[in-house]
């Protein structure tokens, strides 16, 4: 394209995005490939903008109007956020009924200015990631499971507590920084477990070994925990190393259901969601074979809101699904519903079930923030790709959970056996300090 034509493209890009920026009532501008805004900002780099880093990223989107089109743009940067954070872009989204909106809109000025766009030529993008062909609901292989956890511990270290626990934090202030949350969410997991000096722990999908090292210090039990991913069993080991827990603290390298042997308590916390739909009978099953009777388990797991029919429940968003594809290959989530229909088939009473939703939209916040804030570590570390997939995964995630559509329980369950189950009269054990 001549100099002239780019131009004449410009000018009618800029108008038509001049139109949109009036009619849909946004308060953040565009930010063209030239450098130029709609409208024309005063504050510069102060002010939030979506930037479109070359015109071929119109011809994108015009030509495939998806969700994914947009994700792939922004991972490989030819979308951008500037002068603010997703965060921000999220909370500017367009006031009111979207068919009233786009009825508003001048039909002919948009199609006049697009539809050109539509047949440009456009520079093709690899990027580097997994993204195509996951399934979900048939459970998170290992190759999944490495694919996610070992990006790297130090990629992790980044935006994770102390502690590297890297699930849904506990907040009694919703001031307490991510650490205070942390080590509170440990300890109200053992006061659930009611765990004792020697009680044997399993910890399913144990990470980095906080829990386990924290109950062995805190509540005198022998634990073991056992993960899929080679970075978590490494750094885990280091650390019960360090702490002087080898006889009591052990983690492997193992698919829980190869396990032997029984265990008081067990403990499940944000590996659920990587069993998929299709396994859940044998997890369950599994579990209640692990525990001994009248032992203890603790389901920790994100869920979806229920619906009037399994149809209408199978019928996922296009966001929920990117998450699946780009972010947690093979995985899926339940809703609480099945949840407790699924542990009370499979051999279990159910005591206590609390819900953590808006925990976890903080903590996913703060895991956001902590990541921008670490962006030239994380992109040293990770590449710019993985580090933009992680920042809009955490951040979609805690809009997800701020907004409902998302939600987390701590599910308290024994195995079910003749008689009393031994649980305590009241919850008083669980607040009371």
């Amino acid at each position: 394209m001549s100099v002239m034509g780019q131009d004449r493209t410009l000018e009618a890009v800029t108008r038509a995005l001049a139109h949109l920026h009036e009619k849909l009532g946004l308060t953040f501008a565009f930010q063209l490939w030239d450098g130029s805004t709609v409208p024309a900002s005063k504050d510069g780099e102060n002010s939030l903008r979506l930037a479109m880093t070359d015109q071929s990223v119109l011809t994108k989107l015009l030509r495939r109007p998806k969700l994914k089109t947009v994700i792939d743009l922004y991972l490989s940067g030819g979308l951008d956020i500037r002068g603010g954070t997703l965060f921000d872009l999220a909370e500017q989204r367009p006031k009111g009924k979207t068919k009233a909106l786009i009825k508003s809109l001048n039909k002919p000025l948009l199609l006049k200015t697009f539809l050109p766009l539509m047949f440009a030529r456009s520079k093709n993008q690899n990027l580097n990631l997994k993204g195509e062909g996951a399934t979900s609901g048939r459970g998170s292989a290992q190759e999944d499971i490495a694919y996610h956890y070992d990006v790297s511990n130090r990629f992790y270290e980044l935006f994770l507590d102390p502690e590297m626990v890297y699930t849904c934090g506990y907040f009694t202030d919703w001031s307490n920084d991510l650490a205070r949350a942390q080590t509170d969410k440990l300890d109200m997991i053992c006061r659930k477990l009611r765990l004792k000096p020697g009680d044997r722990l399993l910890d399913i999908g144990c990470g980095w070994g906080a829990l386990i090292c924290y109950a062995a210090e805190h509540y005198g039990v022998t634990a073991l925990g056992v993960t899929l991913s080679e970075e978590q069993l490494s750094l885990a080991q280091e650390r019960i190393k360090e702490r002087g827990l080898e006889d009591k603290v052990s983690v492997e390298l193992k698919d829980f259901r190869l396990l032997e042997g029984a265990f008081d308590k067990v403990s499940s916390i944000g590996m659920f969601e990587h069993v998929g739909i299709e396994n859940h009978r044998e997890y369950y099953l599994t579990v209640n074979r692990l525990l001994k009777p009248r032992g203890l388990y603790l389901h920790h797991a994100i869920t979806r809101r229920g619906k009037s029919s399994d149809a209408k429940f199978n019928r996922k968003r296009p966001e929920y699904n990117s998450m699946l594809k780009y972010i947690f290959p093979g995985a899926e989530v339940d809703h609480i519903g099945m949840t407790a229909r699924n542990l009370e088939a499979h051999g279990f009473e159910v005591h206590d079930i609390e819900a953590w939703r808006e925990h976890y939209a903080r903590t996913t916040e703060l895991w956001a923030r902590r990541l921008m804030e670490n962006s030239d570590a994380a992109i040293a570390e990770a590449g710019a790709e993985r580090y933009r997939l992680w920042v809009l995964y955490l951040t979609g995630v805690s809009l997800a959970f701020t907004r409902g559509t998302l939600n987390i329980f701590q599910t308290v369950a024994s195995k079910r056996t003749k008689g009393l189950s031994g649980m305590p009269p009241t919850r008083s054990d669980l607040y009371d300090t």
